[in-house]
């Protein structure tokens, strides 16, 4: 597995957030993110990003936000399997230095890989 992040490992369509919404395995949060993941049949684990206004006020702070997102998805990529990932920003991730971002990420990116192991075991 390549640690590039092409179109393929992106949720695109509104149908493909939906059923990650409503068909969801395993809950990652902490006070600035909710991870919701759901395992699929597709070679590698895809990402969508939810990065509302209300909660990141100022374009910038939104793209950096999406930025940290994506690049420490693509480093973790390798231990989610066949999982559709959804990360939706809560209010205060903006606000983080990038070394707590990036702190933040992984540690929640451990979290989903150690659920998806136990959602395996269970299933």
């Amino acid at each position: 597995m390549g640690f590039a992040f092409g179109r393929d490992k992106r949720l695109g369509s509104a149908a493909e957030f939906k059923q990650v919404f409503d068909r969801t395995d395993i809950k990652v949060s902490c006070r600035q993110l909710l991870i919701l993941a759901k395992v699929g049949k597709q070679e590698n684990p895809r990402l969508g990003l939810v990065v509302a206004k209300k909660n990141i006020r100022h374009a910038v702070s939104r793209n950096r936000a999406k930025r940290h997102i994506r690049e420490s998805f693509r480093l973790s990529q390798s231990r989610l399997d066949h999982l559709d990932v959804v990360v939706l920003v809560r209010r205060g991730f903006g606000e983080l230095e990038d070394s707590e971002m990036n702190r933040l990420l992984a540690r929640q990116w451990l979290k989903l890989s150690q659920r998806l192991e136990a959602w395996k075991a269970s299933h």
